[in-house]
């Protein structure tokens, strides 16, 4: 039920090898990666040669970005002969990009559906972060050499926990399955000293949770609406892909913020023979989800059947180092792991005192 597809060279992917889990999982690669634009759903370019195909862009446009994506496949952060005497981390991403003349509708689609910047607020950030986000999605469509950056998990998302909970058990861990109104429980100088369910209280010195475990340490930062459509054919336009993400950049809907289609099927091993599951996610910026996500619906074709579903957004407000308590921020609307994962990492370094990657 949590719609996201893991960038195959990206952090959470780093994480699962460190850890050694993924000899508990199979992976398989994400058919395609669109992004839409002035009404029509497009195959995003991820190098200079792809980007010389895409309809995208006009013939002059193309040259421009072509030149673009080669300055930042050929940027190496340690190396400054490949920095074309600019200090990336000096200039704002607006800058860079202006320097190459791109027009609005090319930036568009670079930063929200190859960089996956969630609204334009990073056009005012320093460059060498698009530049990053850029290598990252290259060098994730190489690693596979499938249509897009992505990878998905067999049987989905939920094969994360059983793997790890088989990890966790090789190494003498314990899981409590099914346990019914968990409470984390607090002892008189307010530090965390267990969690209790159903009358037992599995006692420990540091608890790891999610914010609905601990409503009075959290706060509500946001709304995601999404629809969840049940279907028997691919989206159309994505070319019969049967895994498959789109990004709807802000602009194109005068929206604050983006909106995310992702759709996987029986190929995936996540629906019946012949069925396919399409989510489509966005910040709430109304009170009605079937007007806002009305735009992203369009897009499916046809539906068999179509729930909607609202979840309120929290981030901790607690002081970990004084409760013990390490609390994770809810998941957004985007459709891959990108930003979620820096919050486990974060997590594991406050827990840990150690820092990874």
């Amino acid at each position: 039920m949590v719609p996201k597809f893991m960038m195959a060279n990206g952090a959470l992917v780093r994480v699962l090898i460190h850890t050694g889990v993924t000899k508990y999982l199979s992976f398989k690669a994400v058919d395609g990666s669109y992004v839409f634009n002035k009404g029509k759903i497009h195959k995003v370019p991820s190098t200079d040669m792809e980007a010389l195909k895409s309809p995208l862009m006009g013939l002059f446009e193309k040259r421009r970005a072509g030149k673009f994506f080669l300055y930042v496949q050929d940027y190496k952060e340690n190396d400054p002969s490949t920095h074309k005497g600019l200090d990336l981390t000096k200039m704002t991403s607006k800058q860079l990009i202006s320097k190459y003349g791109l027009d609005d509708n090319t930036i568009d689609f670079i930063g929200h559906a190859v960089a996956l910047h969630k609204d334009d607020s990073y056009l005012s950030e320093p460059a060498i972060e698009i530049v990053k986000r850029m290598k990252l999605y290259a060098e994730s469509v190489a690693r596979f050499q499938g249509g897009s950056p992505y990878i998905y998990p067999l049987y989905g998302l939920g094969e994360l926990p059983q793997g790890f909970a088989r990890l966790s058990a090789v190494y003498g861990g314990t899981y409590m399955l099914n346990k019914p109104e968990c409470k984390v429980e607090f002892d008189d100088e307010g530090k965390v000293r267990g969690v209790t369910s159903e009358g037992e209280t599995a006692k420990g010195k540091k608890v790891v949770c999610d914010p609905s475990y601990v409503p009075e340490k959290v706060k509500k930062v946001g709304k995601v609406f999404r629809a969840i459509a049940i279907m028997s054919h691919p989206i159309p336009n994505t070319a019969e892909s049967h895994s498959v993400q789109i990004i709807i950049p802000q602009k194109q809907l005068g929206r604050r913020s983006d909106m995310y289609v992702f759709c996987c099927s029986y190929s995936h091993n996540v629906a019946s023979k012949g069925k396919f599951i399409a989510f489509v996610s966005a910040q709430a910026e109304s009170d009605n989800p079937e007007a806002e996500l009305k735009p992203g619906i369009d897009l499916l074709g046809p539906v068999d059947e179509l729930f909607f579903d609202t979840y309120d957004r929290y981030e901790p407000t607690n002081d970990p180092s004084s409760d013990n308590c390490f609390i994770s921020t809810s998941y957004d609307a985007t459709t891959h792991f990108e930003s979620t994962v820096m919050d486990v990492l974060s997590l594991y370094t406050k827990i840990t005192g150690k820092v990874h990657f």
